[in-house]
């Protein structure tokens, strides 16, 4: 595909020059309140992959039912969006594009079978195609139904079936791209999205070394520099407007200490979740249990040594969800069978909603019958939206295992006499709440 004349190519006319973009780059990367450390690195960010792509396999599932509804709240819709939206920084809002506004109809997805179905496509494809073509042409299809509201902003819940393929979008990325390429795109219009698109993998090529193959690297840098925080380079480069622009990134780099306060909070967040992990961890090994620790979280720092130290190294294969189980917080194992006798994920900020999805690939799994124990450990004041998730039919199979809301409080004032005189699963129940 051609780029258009309203997204010009980086490098091309009115573009920045390619060593101030470098520049950018590098200062924007060692930024602690920039989006590359504060979002792109985050460890949950990860985490959240598969569970949004289950939660967009639930609405295609729903449409092809005609079970879906006409209501965006309430909606399996509603429940995969709003876990987009918790994402840090460059996700916030994404649910606008998705509310039903009375007054334009629009997103016409809600009154028209039609347009849902096609919607539902849309979905289905994606999820799953495997090549950028199919893709592509999956977006060309939606885009010639001209389906009211219904636009651009889809490519939110795109970007995580293909984060190597579809950059996120929303007003802020676009603004950015426009100032950073000279660009006019325009919002609303798929053909302009597909044409930016063009552009941002050529920017991203130039740039690889510094960036990702996954586009949400850059589409951090575009927002930051669309929401304000960064100024775009110049794209005449003269002496005097260099100068300018760099007492413009020196000003950024002044205002560092009010965005490093905003990342120490941050990781505060993720050490309380490391410590609870660690709190659940001791305490699986003071019962006798082997201990899995999350792949992806084993190697945190804790008390001087590693999270996952003195756990399991590898997790027995199981089938199908295997993944999904490798990333559960914390696993208790019978050291005998190696069977799982208890899961425990824990949501500290997180979406419930994704804890929960992790726990259903155990929950359908052949291993099933073996657990005595599933539980979701949170802060005290978070009970009633673990009960409110679990209250969703998709969500069915996890709530006959009797999944357990285990509250931060409970296991802190116990878990030292538990682990002194406790035996078993027991004691964990007991100071545990059923939540059905």
């Amino acid at each position: 595909m051609q780029i258009s004349t309203t997204a010009p190519a980086p490098g091309g006319a009115g573009t920045s020059s390619p060593d101030m973009i470098a520049s950018l780059l590098h200062r924007w990367r060692d930024d602690p309140g920039a989006t590359y450390r504060g979002w792109f690195l985050w460890e949950e960010r990860v985490k959240n992959f598969r569970s949004i792509r289950r939660g967009i396999q639930q609405v295609v599932a729903e449409i092809k039912a005609g079970t879906f509804g006409v209501a965006y709240r309430g909606s399996s819709l509603e429940t995969v969006v709003h876990s987009i939206a918790e994402q840090r920084q460059i996700f916030k809002g994404a649910d606008h594009a998705f509310l039903w506004k009375p007054k334009l109809r629009i997103p016409d997805i809600y009154e028209s079978p039609e347009n849902q179905r096609a919607f539902g496509r849309l979905l289905d494809t994606c999820v799953c195609c495997t090549t950028e073509q199919q893709v592509i042409t999956a977006i060309r299809e939606i885009d010639a139904l001209a389906i009211k509201g219904l636009g651009p902003a889809v490519a939110n819940l795109l970007y995580f079936l293909h984060p190597t393929i579809v950059p996120p979008f929303n007003t802020a990325i676009v603004n950015g791209y426009n100032a950073l390429t000279g660009a006019r795109v325009k919002l609303g219009r798929w053909d302009e999205y597909l044409a930016m698109r063009q552009g941002i993998l050529a920017l991203n090529a130039t740039n690889r070394g510094v960036l990702s193959n996954d586009l949400g690297a850059i589409g951090g840098l575009l927002f930051d520099v669309g929401s304000g925080r960064y100024p775009a380079p110049p794209r005449e480069d003269d002496a005097g407007a260099r100068a300018a622009w760099e007492a413009d990134l020196a000003r950024v780099r002044d205002e560092g200490a009010k965005a490093a306060k905003a990342l120490a909070a941050a990781r505060e967040e993720d050490e309380t979740h490391t410590a609870v992990q660690g709190w659940l961890r001791d305490l699986g090994l003071a019962l006798g249990y082997d201990v899995w620790i999350a792949a992806n979280d084993r190697n945190r720092p804790l008390g001087g040594g590693k999270l996952g130290e003195g756990c399991l190294a590898t997790l027995p294969g199981f089938g199908t969800g295997a993944d999904a189980v490798r990333l559960i917080d914390v696993l208790w194992l019978d050291k005998d069978s190696k069977r799982i006798v208890a899961a425990y994920e824990v949501e500290h900020t997180t979406s419930i909603y994704s804890g929960i999805v992790r726990m259903l690939d155990l929950a359908i799994g052949p291993e099933a019958h073996a657990l005595e124990g599933m539980f979701l450990v949170a802060p005290d004041g978070r009970e009633g939206e673990v009960r409110e998730q679990l209250a969703r039919p998709a969500f069915s199979r996890v709530a006959d295992l009797k999944v357990r809301y285990l509250p931060y409080g409970e296991l802190k004032a116990n878990r030292e006499t538990i682990a002194r005189f406790g035996h078993g699963m027991k004691p964990i129940r007991a100071i545990a709440r059923e939540l059905l």
